[in-house]
Formats: structure tokens, C-alpha cells, sequence
């Protein structure tokens, strides 16, 4: 799968764009968000988190502490760690990998 144009495909939908339903250990969501559009700080105490950038760019922050995701840039969120993401361009999208848990509902 081209996860990046998937993201293109999305056009100016937000949130869950797609979600592999193949695997019954892992879960993957790619999410896209405009300029100014994220998910809001909370603390996940289920599982760890991959966040990969696939286009655009955004800031994650983990415990108060930012870091800039962009293409091709990976950030990991520790389980229990406080984090938030926010778009910094029009067109961000990344993926997030984790162990299997309930799904994942992000939207506007």
C-alpha cells in the first residue's frame, strides 16, 4: 500500500483515513489532519505507540516535550506517557502502530 497517496486520496477528509484490519496482533491507522487540526492531549495507559510521518508535516509532544514529525521521521510514545499531536501544514499524515486494542476513533 502507498501509504502517502492514500493520504493525497483523502483530500481535506480528517482523522482515520484508513486502518489495517488484516492482523489480529497489530493495529495501524493512517490519519490525516489540516493546518491547526490534531488529537488533543491525553494519556494512553494500554500500549506503546509507533507514530511515522508520511506526509505534511506536525508536532508530537510526549511529556511536554515536542518533536517535529515530518516524512520519514519516526517518534515513539511510551505507554502511560501524556501526548498530543498538532499539524503544521495542510496535508499531514502519519501512521500509528500499536499492539491490538479497541479501535480507534479520531474525527472532527
Amino acid at each position: 500500500m502507498n501509504l502517502k497517496d492514500a493520504a493525497a486520496a483523502a483530500g481535506e477528509r480528517a482523522g482515520v483515513i484508513w486502518t489495517l484490519d488484516a492482523s489480529s496482533d497489530l493495529n495501524a491507522n493512517l490519519v490525516r489532519f489540516g493546518t491547526g487540526q490534531g488529537v488533543g492531549e491525553h494519556v494512553n495507559d494500554e500500549v506503546e505507540v509507533i507514530v511515522v510521518g508520511v506526509s505534511g508535516s506536525g508536532i508530537v509532544t510526549v511529556d511536554r516535550e515536542e518533536h517535529a514529525l515530518s516524512t520519514g521521521m519516526l517518534v515513539f510514545i511510551p505507554k502511560g506517557a501524556r501526548r498530543s499531536i498538532v499539524s503544521t501544514s495542510e496535508d499531514f499524515a502519519y501512521l500509528t502502530v500499536h499492539h491490538q486494542r479497541r479501535p480507534l476513533h479520531i474525527g472532527l
